[in-house]
Parts: C-alpha cells; sequence; structure tokens
C-alpha cells in the first residue's frame, strides 16, 4: 500500500520544527536551524524522520523573510519610478507614533536615495496615458542602474493600478538586462502610491534572498512536492513565491495562528491571543 506522507516544516533562527503525517499518524521533531543556509537542517530533519524514500508534500513555513526585514539583510535595490516621485519612500505618510513630539522618529528606507530613479513618463488616474516611456531615456536610466550593480530593481510608476501599460514597457527592457524584478501593477495594482511603491520596494528586497533560499531547498528536495506557507495561511509554490516573496512576510506565524484558532474553537474558545516567540522575534497575533 502506498504510504500518504505530509510534512509540515517551521524554520526560524534557532529552531526548525517538523510536523510529520503517515498514513493518520502524526510525528513531531525539533532540530536546530543552519541559518547561514535553512535548507540544510530541513533536509536533516526530514532524513532522520522519516529514514526512508518517500516522495511527501512538504508544506513549509519560514521566518526568511521576516528575519531578512528585521535585520536589514536583503538584496540592495534600485527604483523606477515616475520623475518628480523619487522621495515617495522618504516622504512616507504623515502617520506617527507621537502626533505632537519635537523629536520625529526618521525611518530609513530599505534603499538609498541615488538607487531611485524618475522618468518622464505619466497616465492618469482614469487610465489614460498622457505620455509614453522613452525607450532612450529608459536605456539611458537602465545603463545608470547596472554601474550601481543591484540585486533587484522595484518599479512603480504613478497611476499604474489604473493602466500598466508604461510598467510593462520598463518591465520588457529590464528583462533584457536579466535583472530580478517587482513590477506595482503586478505585486499590490492598487491606489495610494505610498503603499504600492513601499510593497513593491520590500518585494524586490526579499526577491534576491528567497530566490536563494528556495533554489537550493528545491533541489535538495526534488522528489517532494513543495509548498511555501503565505501569510494569509495559504501557500504557494516555490516559483510564485520566488517572485512575490511579500507572501511570505509573515509565513513563520501564520501555521501557528491557524492552529491555535482550530484548537480555541474545540475547547470553546472564540477570542484568542497567540504568542510565538523565536530567536529572531516574537509575533503576537489576534483571532477574533
Amino acid at each position: 500500500m502506498k504510504k500518504e506522507v505530509r510534512i509540515g516544516i517551521d524554520t526560524g533562527g534557532t529552531f526548525t520544527d517538523f510536523v510529520i503525517y503517515i498514513n493518520g499518524k502524526i510525528e513531531i521533531d525539533k532540530i536546530p536551524s543552519t541559518p547561514k543556509d535553512p535548507s540544510l537542517s530541513i533536509l536533516k530533519g526530514i532524513n532522520k524522520i522519516l529514514r526512508s524514500n518517500f516522495s511527501p508534500m512538504v508544506i513549509h513555513g519560514t521566518t526568511v523573510a521576516t528575519n531578512s526585514l528585521l535585520e536589514r539583510k536583503g538584496g540592495r535595490v534600485a527604483l523606477i519610478t515616475t520623475e518628480g516621485f523619487e522621495d515617495i519612500l522618504f516622504i512616507g505618510r504623515q502617520t506617527r507614533r507621537e502626533l505632537y513630539s519635537l523629536r520625529g522618529e526618521r525611518r530609513v528606507p530599505l534603499l538609498p536615495r541615488r538607487l531611485c530613479f524618475g522618468l518622464e513618463e505619466r497616465t492618469s488616474a482614469s487610465g489614460k496615458v498622457e505620455k509614453k516611456v522613452s525607450l532612450p531615456r529608459l536605456r539611458e536610466t537602465l545603463e545608470k542602474i547596472k554601474k550601481l550593480k543591484p540585486d533587484a530593481v522595484a518599479v512603480s510608476l504613478i497611476n499604474s493600478y489604473a493602466n500598466s501599460s508604461n510598467e510593462k514597457t520598463v518591465s520588457r527592457e529590464l528583462k533584457k538586462e536579466k535583472f530580478l524584478i517587482s513590477v506595482s501593477s503586478e505585486i499590490l495594482p492598487e491606489y495610494r502610491e505610498y503603499e504600492r511603491t513601499a510593497t513593491t520596494a520590500v518585494n524586490a528586497y526579499l526577491m534576491p534572498v528567497i530566490s536563494r533560499y528556495l533554489t537550493k531547498l528545491e533541489k535538495k528536495l526534488e522528489k517532494a512536492e513543495l509548498r511555501i506557507m503565505q501569510s494569509n495561511e495559504g501557500y504557494i509554490p516555490p516559483a510564485k513565491a520566488k517572485r512575490e516573496p511579500i507572501r511570505t512576510a509573515f509565513s513563520g506565524p501564520a501555521g501557528g495562528v491557524v492552529g491555535a484558532f482550530h484548537l480555541g474553537k474545540a475547547a470553546g474558545f472564540r477570542n484568542i491571543i497567540t504568542f510565538d516567540m523565536g530567536g529572531t522575534s516574537s509575533d503576537v497575533s489576534l483571532i477574533d
């Protein structure tokens, strides 16, 4: 009889946890993580528990993206936006923790100002292209970017949620240069330029780290059906996680929150607070 094998894996900065389901039986294990290459502890744990040649389904929750953001260990990112909006990530929103404080807290963006570039282009809020991207000017900009050697490029043009044609032009040229690219009309096609640009930039910041990690993991688990836990508690294939790593920003605690919800429901609790403390971060969730 063919064995049904499913494995849940949660990697943190300190420990890697395993829940293995084999034909109705559940086994659990915890081993030290290997932060420099988290895939090593995953492979070690699977081999330790299975001790056989299986082709399991692996659902993987990870704090690789979370820790990269907290520790500022993501990639070097360049931003291409509409001319006049190069400072958008530095201006941000008026929202601040202490409204009347005379000593405002300045948040440092994930990329320096010299890696922000503006293009002469414009799309109206209704989606009409007022000015197309000039290919010669775009290629000049790309030459400048290449000299700065970024790991990934974020593209967020004003009002591209209404019409993405100018962003697609930029994207096509970037693909020719073999850049890792994060395009706002694909990542967050919504109005509010700061939020859209910030999300697109964070996605680009995580792309090099997550791409390297998942490529290694796929090679080591080539016989497994690998799925990556998202922040919303669903899961996606590795290829999508590489393109949109922002989806995994809270991948680590997401699975535990789902488990707590079901356990709480079974025990008669509707309102629950979960607390997940690891070696790098502590995560608190509210189920209401």
